[in-house]
């Protein structure tokens, strides 16, 4: 039986420091016909689509009218994998399972195929793993600490909201470079999953007191290479327990995301950064699909991956209509593990 073609709109621009339900509209519409199909188009099932925290920018107003931006009365979209179910397309043939950046919101679409590629699957690597394992989030963990963190045998890194989609690859690649790890999460579940995926130590930033007096306990020694996630008074306190020449990799700002310009924590420590020759990186993973770094992410951890010396942990939310709350839920941090929605149900996939 052919489901509903339902659809999430975005209905009106949320300001920076507010998300809602109120801001979607779940509706149906018609279901695509691949008789009205454009040449190189195909028409697409959505199977899977990701849940990530950069699409709090894309609704806002901060970002309203740049070309990434999502308007009021458009589809939500975002990264997914879906089946094609019909093709004009001499590269695309029924039934290859596809992914992209652009996945509508979307029980079934129809799409042009540039910004789409086939998913390769083998017995170890499933498609839904390329929301997961070899996602953009892990490929962002990778990018910022292999490539821009440039990380040592023998130093020590600390990574907050280690639980998460990105933090989790982080933590276990740096344990593959011989690293000690130190890790924040933000509930004693999420501190257990850590430690279960090799950490050093890790702690509960909700509980662990003042975070300068915390991060000295579990790095007496001080820290080389924070991996940010989260921004704010952390990343002030961390700041005051880095080595000298450390690195601060700024990867995200969780603790910002839902508050206004006007309230957003101001640094305070910025003089012991000069006192210390602290370096900060900021980068966009976007910036590195094109280069040889992506392959050499997809080869490494594809490999460690099927070698079970790596283990990813996805938080699946079932039915499609679910997805507004799911990234309200994400954006709140009350879910751990890399976020995704099984739109189809189908579980061959």
């Amino acid at each position: 039986m052919t489901l509903p073609n339902t659809s999430i709109r975005l209905i009106k621009t949320a300001p920076d420091e507010d998300l809602s339900l109120s801001y979607f509209d779940i509706t149906t519409v018609a279901t695509p016909s691949a008789d009205n199909m454009d040449e190189n188009s195909i028409l697409i099932r959505t199977l899977y689509l990701s849940c990530d925290p950069y699409q709090k920018g894309r609704v806002s107003a901060v970002f309203k009218g740049l070309p990434f931006a999502i308007n009021p009365g458009e589809t939500m979209d975002g990264i997914g994998i879906g089946v094609v179910e019909a093709s004009t397309s001499p590269d695309f043939q029924v039934g290859d399972v596809v992914s992209g950046v652009r996945v509508l919101w979307q029980t079934r679409f129809i799409s042009k195929t540039e910004g789409f590629t086939k998913v390769p699957v083998d017995s170890k690597i499933r498609p839904v793993d390329h929301l997961g394992v070899l996602s953009m989030a892990s490929f962002t963990g990778y990018v910022g600490l292999v490539v821009v963190g440039k990380p040592k045998e023998g130093e020590t890194l600390l990574v907050s909201s280690a639980a998460g989609g990105v933090g989790q690859m982080v933590v276990q690649l740096a344990k593959a470079r011989g690293m000690r790890v130190i890790a924040t999460a933000g509930s004693d579940d999420k501190v257990e999953f850590v430690k279960s995926l090799g950490a050093d130590a890790v702690f509960n930033y909700k509980t662990c007191g003042d975070y300068t007096d915390a991060i000295k306990r579990y790095a007496p020694g001080g820290i080389d290479l924070y991996y940010d996630n989260v921004g704010g008074k952390f990343l002030d306190a961390t700041i005051m327990n880095m080595k000298e020449f450390g690195r601060i990799v700024l990867c995200g700002m969780s603790s910002q995301y839902n508050l206004s310009r006007e309230d957003r924590y101001g640094i305070k420590n910025m003089y012991d950064a000069i006192v210390r020759r602290i370096s900060f990186y900021g980068y966009n993973v976007s910036d590195h699909y094109a280069k040889s770094e992506y392959q050499n992410f997809i080869s490494e951890v594809s490999d460690l991956y099927r070698e079970n010396k790596i283990k990813y942990k996805l938080f699946e939310i079932k039915g499609l209509e679910n997805a507004p709350q799911a990234l309200l839920d994400l954006l709140d941090s009350k879910m751990y593990g890399k976020p995704i929605v099984n739109v189809s149900g189908d579980s061959d996939f």
